[in-house]
């Protein structure tokens, strides 16, 4: 008696899942010398830059000091977050710890896969990679905590105006944003110059 043939499933299996993706990253271009240079150079200066001026600051001193860099706007004051920016998910160490180490993956991913020869993307990207590992040091060795310690403010009325304290690793990842949103803002209106031009 011959047993009945079982059908075979469609489902791609592992091993074919894997050479496509072997396939797209070997077709994939990827950035040159001068992008390398430029994204591992701003990784490597901005995330010393950070941890560096945290120990210094920190080494120098205590909770509840103050240091006036410009009176009437700038001065250091040692404090520590462990939330993310605002002290959202204050509390929740392992959660902004993952939700960083995949925000590391994503930026090198594209940087690697996608950026394109632009190199304001290369610089945004080297920025913003320094400031997520600036501040996942902090969450990893720092029992979960952000050490912060740049205080903004300004007297209005006799009042003084803070902004909320921060450090260089965040001021790395600001502008990195801000650079792609230029950059964003920038290749938007010169696609369009040329569709309005055939109009």
């Amino acid at each position: 008696m011959t047993e009945p043939k079982t059908e075979q499933t469609s489902t791609p299996s592992h091993s074919r899942i894997l050479s496509r993706i072997r396939h797209f990253i070997s077709e994939a271009e990827l950035p040159g010398p001068r992008a390398q240079t430029l994204f591992w150079g701003l990784f490597i200066t901005g995330l010393v830059l950070d941890l560096w001026t945290k120990k210094a600051v920190f080494d120098r001193m205590d909770y509840g000091d103050s240091f006036t860099v410009v009176n009437g706007f700038l001065r250091l004051v040692p404090w520590v977050n462990n939330g993310a920016a605002f002290g959202i998910c204050a509390g929740q160490p392992l959660f902004l710890a993952v939700a960083s180490i995949i925000a590391m993956v994503v930026v090198l991913v594209y940087f690697y896969l996608w950026a394109t020869n632009e190199t304001l993307v290369h610089i945004s990207l080297g920025l913003l990679a320094a400031g997520i590992c600036g501040n996942l040091y902090d969450r990893l060795f720092n029992e979960g905590a952000v050490r912060d310690f740049i205080d903004v403010y300004i007297n209005i009325f006799g009042r003084e105006r803070h902004w909320h304290t921060f450090n260089v690793a965040d001021a790395l990842l600001c502008i990195g944003v801000a650079l792609l949103i230029i950059w964003t803002a920038s290749t938007g209106k010169s696609d369009q110059k040329p569709a309005q031009q055939r109009k």
